[in-house]
C-alpha cells in the first residue's frame, strides 16, 4: 500500500491568527492538516500535512501563494532566522524507500512556485547537495541578496531577486526529523552557549542543529533544536545535557516544546529510557504493532 507523503512547511508568521487560519484553510482545501504550531516570538508557524504526492503538490503552492499574500517581510520581526514569508517547505517521506518520491515532489512543487507564483525557489537538504536552511538565512534576506548579486550563489528557479514582501522560498526533502525545543530562565548568552555544546558543530549529538534564542514574550530563553537523527541522538539524552549545561551557566530548564509531531519511534526510545525497561522499541507497542497489519 502507498502511504501519503509528508510536508512541513515553515511560515514566517506567528502572532495574526487571521494569517495563520487563511494559511491552514488554504492547505485543508487539498491535504490534510495533522497539526498546526505558532510561536509568537519566534514570529513563525508550522504546519504538518498529510497527502498523496499531487495533492500534496497543490496544497503546497497553494499556501505559499496565500503566505505571499498576507505576510510582508518588510514588517516583520521575530527570533526565528528566515529569507522567506513561505520560509522552508520540506517534504518528508514516511518511509525510507519513499525518498524518490518526495525528491520528485518536492521538484514539482519549486517548479510551480516559481513559475505560478514568480518567487525565486533555492533548494537544499536531499536536492540541495546536503546544505541546510541555515547556509541560506545567514544574515537574512539581505545578505541572501548580496550573495546572488555576487554570483555566490543563485536560485535554482524563478527570478534572481527576492520578493520585496515574500523574499525566497526554501524547498527540500529530507527525512523526518524532530524540531524541539528547551526554554530556560537565564541570560541569552548561556542559552547560546548551551546550544553550543549540543550541536553536532560544536561536538555534542550527531545530527543536531541547535541555536540560542531570546523569547521576550515568555520572559525566557530558549535552546531550539532540529533533531535530524533521533536514533542516534535520543531526547532524554539531549535535555539531561541542556540541564546539566544550563546548570553550569546558572540557568535552569522550565520546559520543553515539540514543534508538529514526532516520530512514534524517538517518544518509544525515551520512554524505554526512563522506565529502564531493556530492549524497549516500537515492537512492544500495542497501537503500533496493530498499524503494521
Amino acid at each position: 500500500m502507498e502511504l501519503p507523503l509528508e510536508a512541513v512547511p515553515n511560515f514566517s508568521e506567528g502572532r495574526d491568527t487571521r494569517t495563520i487560519d487563511a494559511i491552514a484553510e488554504a492547505a485543508a482545501a487539498r491535504a490534510r492538516v495533522l497539526d498546526v504550531h505558532a510561536d509568537p516570538d519566534h514570529n513563525r508557524s508550522v504546519l504538518t500535512l498529510v497527502a498523496s504526492d499531487d495533492a500534496l503538490v497543490d496544497a503546497l503552492v497553494a499556501v505559499v501563494a496565500r503566505a505571499r499574500e498576507r505576510i510582508d517581510l518588510r514588517r516583520h520581526e521575530g527570533a526565528h532566522p528566515r529569507i522567506g514569508a513561505a520560509d522552508v517547505v520540506p517534504l518528508v517521506p514516511l518511509r525510507p524507500e519513499d525518498m524518490g518520491r518526495a525528491r520528485a515532489a518536492a521538484l514539482r512543487v519549486a517548479e510551480r512556485v516559481a513559475q505560478e507564483l514568480h518567487l525565486p525557489v533555492f533548494l537544499y537538504g536531499e536536492l540541495g547537495g546536503g546544505r541546510g536552511p541555515a547556509f541560506f538565512r545567514r544574515g537574512g534576506p539581505e545578505e541572501l541578496q548580496s550573495r546572488i548579486d555576487a554570483r555566490e550563489l543563485r536560485p535554482e528557479f524563478g527570478p534572481q531577486r527576492l520578493d520585496p514582501r515574500a523574499g525566497g522560498v526554501l524547498v527540500g526533502a529530507r527525512r523526518p526529523l524532530i524540531a524541539f525545543n528547551v526554554n530556560l530562565r537565564g541570560s541569552l548568552d548561556a542559552a547560546r552557549d548551551v546550544a553550543a555544546v549540543v550541536r553536532e558543530t560544536g561536538g555534542g549529538f550527531t545530527g543536531v542543529r541547535a541555536l540560542g534564542l531570546d523569547l521576550p514574550r515568555a520572559g525566557l530563553v530558549q535552546v531550539s533544536m532540529n533533531v535530524e537523527d533521533y536514533e542516534a541522538a535520543a531526547l532524554h539524552e539531549i535535555v539531561a545535557r541542556v540541564e546539566r549545561e544550563a546548570g553550569a551557566r546558572n540557568a535552569e530548564v522550565v520546559a520543553a516544546e515539540l514543534v508538529g509531531l514526532m516520530p512514534a519511534g524517538a517518544a518509544v526510545a525515551a520512554a524505554g529510557a526512563l522506565l529502564r525497561i531493556d530492549g524497549f522499541d516500537p515492537s512492544h507497542v500495542l497501537e503500533l504493532r496493530l498499524l503494521e497489519r
